[in-house]
C-alpha cells in the first residue's frame, strides 16, 4: 500500500486545492438544497436520480482514478469520506423526494442528513489535515519528503521485517563533487542540478519505492518487498542512468553529474538508524573505491570513516 507520504509537494498542493474547491462547491450546493426544501421547489434531476454522490464535484473528484493520487485513495479513512459523502447525497434525496411528493421533511430525515453531513465534513477535515502535515514534511527545494518522513517509512517498513512479512532495502545516495558544480556556476545551477537529479531518481523508481532528501546532496531510497540483490540492481540502473543525463544550467556546455551509493537491507532486531547508519558507511566505501558506483554494506565496513566526514 502506498503511503501518503510518497506524494510530491506538488501532488498534496493540488489534491488540498481540489479538496478545497470540492468543499467550497459542496456548500453552494448546501445551499440551494435547503433553498430548494423550504421553498418546496421542484429538485435538480441529478440530486435524486441514481448515484447523485457521483455526480458533485466532491464525487467526480472522489471516484476518478486521473483526478486523485492512488496513494491517497489507499490511505485508511479515505473510504471512509466516500461513505459519508455518499450517505449525506442519500439522505439528501430522501428530503427531496418528500418534499416532491407534497410530504412534509419529518425531523427524523432532518437529522440523519445533518448528522451524515457532520460526518463527512469531520472526513474531508481530517483528509485536510493529514495532506497539511504530509505536506511540511517535504523538502520546498526538490519536493521529496526529509529525514523526518524518512525515519516514520523505515520504521513502518522495519515492523513488516521484524514480522517476517517483507524484505526491505535501503539506499544511502551522495552526488559526487557536487560541491566543484556549486563553486563554479553557483547556487542557483546547484540547486537546479539537486532538483533535476532527484526528480531523474523519483521517475525511475518503482511506484511503492520512495526517495527522501537526507540533508545537502545526501538522498535515501527505501524500497520495500525487495532483496539486496534486486535492490543493488535498482540503484546500479538508476545509477548508470543519471550519469548519462545532460545537466543544463545555463552555461556553455551542460554537465554531468554521477552519484554514488551505499545498499543495505533492513533486518530483524536492528534499529533503523543502524541500517542508515550501514548505508552511510557502504556509500563511503563507493566513494573511496573511485566513486560513481553502488556497493552493499558487510560487516568488514563496520566502523569506518562515516559518509559526514568525507569530502564531496
Amino acid at each position: 500500500m502506498m503511503a501518503i507520504d510518497t506524494l510530491s509537494s506538488d501532488e498534496l498542493c493540488a489534491a488540498i486545492a481540489e479538496l478545497d474547491r470540492c468543499s467550497y462547491n459542496h456548500d453552494q450546493w448546501l445551499e440551494s438544497l435547503m433553498g430548494t426544501l423550504v421553498c418546496a421547489l421542484p429538485p435538480d434531476e441529478r440530486d435524486i436520480d441514481d448515484n447523485p454522490h457521483r455526480k458533485c464535484r466532491l464525487g467526480q473528484w472522489y471516484y476518478s482514478e486521473a483526478k486523485q493520487p492512488l496513494a491517497l485513495s489507499n490511505r485508511p479513512g479515505f473510504a471512509e469520506l466516500g461513505t459519508a459523502h455518499e450517505r449525506m447525497h442519500c439522505y439528501a434525496a430522501d428530503m427531496l423526494r418528500s418534499t416532491a411528493a407534497g410530504e412534509r421533511v419529518t425531523i427524523q430525515q432532518y437529522q440523519r442528513f445533518i448528522a451524515a453531513l457532520k460526518n463527512m465534513r469531520l472526513e474531508i477535515a481530517a483528509l485536510r489535515q493529514v495532506m497539511e502535515d504530509a505536506l511540511q514534511a517535504v523538502d520546498p527545494l526538490t519536493g521529496v519528503p526529509g529525514r523526518f518522513g524518512l525515519l516514520s517509512r523505515l520504521r513502518e517498513q522495519q515492523a513488516l521485517v521484524e514480522r517476517c512479512a517483507q524484505s526491505c532495502c535501503v539506499a544511502m545516495m551522495d552526488l559526487d563533487h557536487f560541491k566543484a558544480v556549486n563553486d563554479a556556476f553557483g547556487h542557483a545551477a546547484g540547486d537546479h542540478v539537486l532538483k533535476a537529479c532527484t526528480h531523474h531518481m523519483a521517475r525511475g523508481l518503482r511506484p511503492y519505492d520512495q526517495l527522501f532528501r537526507y540533508g545537502g546532496e545526501e538522498f535515501v531510497v527505501v524500497m520495500p518487498e525487495t532483496t539486496i540483490e534486486e535492490g543493488l540492481a535498482i540503484i546500479d540502473r538508476l545509477r548508470g542512468e543519471l550519469a548519462g543525463v545532460p545537466q543544463d544550467i545555463g552555461s556553455d556546455e551542460p554537465v554531468h553529474v554521477t552519484a554514488s551509493f551505499g545498499v543495505t537491507r533492513l533486518e530483524p532486531g536492528v534499529l533503523v538508524e543502524t541500517s542508515i547508519a550501514r548505508a552511510d558507511e557502504a556509500l563511503y566505501a563507493a566513494k573511496a573505491a573511485g566513486r560513481n558506483r553502488a556497493l552493499v554494506w558487510d560487516p568488514a565496513m563496520d566502523g569506518h570513516q562515516p559518509a559526514s566526514s568525507r569530502s564531496a
